[in-house]
């Protein structure tokens, strides 16, 4: 069978296209009921003269809750927003799973999205320059990385990549973020029947850039360090244009000397070490502040970071089995910041581990591959949130923050998810892929005050009698887990797609 694709080249080779279509269809069940998720769309691959790559893609995608059950999901809006799994029940924040981000359009039926990738290259042997809108993955993981995890819809970015020499590689982007925060001070207008004028506020600005070395001395052993800052200027800021630049301390050139409140900038560091064969040991680490004497026992203060520690013990004693086991542990106050534009965020997603501040989570999985076509995974999750602190300004040397971290981490935890899942995904043509996922999770929330107090059945709705919601679980369970997977559930998915 011959792939359903377009491709075309020269004699030469100077130039060379494919154009090729994506279809898919995922129907995942359970007591709830099912929601339907289908996919379609193309990609185009170009290659100009071996120095132009220029690529794109475009999925139309929808999430449809009308087979939802009656039960759980009364009414056509309970149906419809059931379907948006992406976000919580209530339907404010993403929700603290692993499933890829998106930005939901209109639609009465459930979730429907579209997701459009794509950029221009121009590259050779020593490296590349672009512009291109695409995920960014930074930090050694297997499951979910705390440093860039790729997780939030993808954006719009300038890149640099330069591998001057086998040993060595340097990673640099700036790109354009989503905010999902209103300028107060920059709306438009627009005329209505009325006789009036309506106000559409628009989005604040906000930017980012990175840069990551990573050097591999010997095959076995790599590691990288790199600093990052997120800022929300009217525009672009020159400085942050800069690839090989330690950004904070441009921040406080640029801001200290009106004492204004500076960006939000934070390193971080990973390390790949193949001690002896099959075995695989890494980890990553985000710092968005350090101080050591935060280290002593006597200071109350912890310093906002995460880390994450992994294995991967593979091809032994069979050829294609896989063992892999991720601890990862947030601090209090690592992700967030005091001015809201300036979070680790992108279209309300946290960039980095999806459990976000103060929390924990394990991740173990045995994987086998007993033919190439065809792969068995059962892996189980355990997701930890702890206690919420707000990022505050006010006093103290450190501007109030100190008042925060000092405050208990991983003590009372909010919200917790297990979750064992098997998945059979097996490649029937080549880009042809049958998907069966087989799956049991518990979620449930406690109370913040009250540490036996559980919340683990399905709620749907914001518990109005609490006198405190903040402390209340079925606040957090809301919050934080769409209605589908809340409580104790038996899923089961098919899916099917050509193309990636």
């Amino acid at each position: 069978m011959a792939d359903p694709q377009f491709s075309y080249r020269t004699r030469n080779n100077l130039f060379r296209m494919r154009i090729r279509p994506i279809l898919g269809a995922d129907i995942m069940a359970s007591k709830k009921g099912a929601i339907l998720q289908r996919w379609w769309g193309a990609e185009l691959q170009m290659d100009i003269a071996r120095h132009v790559s220029v690529w794109g893609s475009l999925r139309d995608n929808s999430w449809s809750g009308n087979w939802l059950s009656k039960t759980y999901y009364p009414s056509e809006g309970d149906r419809m927003y059931g379907a948006r799994i992406h976000y919580g029940a209530s339907q404010q924040i993403p929700a603290l799973n692993n499933i890829p981000g998106v930005q939901y359009k209109e639609a009465d039926y459930g979730g429907d999205f579209s997701d459009s990738k794509g950029g221009i290259s121009l590259y050779s042997w020593w490296g590349s320059i672009g512009l291109q809108r695409e995920n960014i993955r930074w930090g050694e993981t297997y499951h979910a990385s705390n440093i860039l995890s790729g997780r939030n819809p993808a954006v719009p970015m300038l890149t640099l990549q330069l591998t001057p020499c086998p040993w060595f590689q340097f990673d640099y982007f700036h790109a354009w973020l989503v905010s999902n925060v209103l300028d107060s001070t920059y709306y438009y207008l627009e005329d209505n029947t009325q006789g009036t004028q309506t106000r559409h506020y628009r989005p604040a600005n906000k930017f980012m850039a990175a840069n990551m070395f990573t050097f591999t001395p010997i095959r076995q052993l790599s590691f990288s360090f790199g600093n990052s800052i997120v800022y929300a200027e009217r525009n672009v800021q020159a400085a942050y244009l800069i690839p090989v630049a330690f950004y904070k301390s441009l921040d406080h050139l640029l801001t200290k000397g009106l004492r204004t409140e500076n960006q939000n900038s934070q390193a971080f560091a990973s390390i790949s070490v193949r001690p002896v064969e099959h075995l695989h040991l890494y980890s990553s680490f985000f710092l968005d502040e350090f101080k050591f004497s935060r280290l002593k026992k006597s200071n109350p203060e912890n310093n906002p970071v995460s880390y994450l520690v992994g294995f991967n013990w593979g091809g032994w004693p069979l050829k294609g089995l896989s063992l892999k086991a991720e601890f990862m542990r947030s601090y209090i106050a690592c992700y967030t910041h005091s001015v809201t534009v300036t979070t680790w965020t992108s279209n309300g997603y946290n960039m980095g581990h999806y459990m976000g501040d103060n929390a924990q989570s394990i991740y173990t999985e045995l994987s086998y591959r007993p033919i190439r076509s065809m792969l068995l995974r059962l892996s189980y999750t355990n997701d930890m949130k702890y206690n919420s602190y707000a990022y505050l300004r006010g006093g103290g040397k450190d501007g109030g923050i100190s008042q925060t971290i000092a405050q208990k981490p991983f003590d009372k935890c909010i919200y917790r998810n297990d979750e064992v899942r098997f998945d059979g995904i097996y490649e029937v043509h080549p880009n042809m892929y049958l998907t069966l996922t087989m799956g049991y999770n518990h979620a449930r929330a406690f109370d913040n005050i009250n540490k036996d107090a559980i919340i683990s059945e399905d709620l749907g709705g914001i518990d109005p009698t609490s006198p405190d919601p903040q402390s209340n679980a079925a606040y957090y369970l809301n919050k934080f887990c769409p209605l589908y997977f809340q409580g104790r559930n038996f899923t089961t998915s098919i899916a099917f797609s050509f193309g990636f």
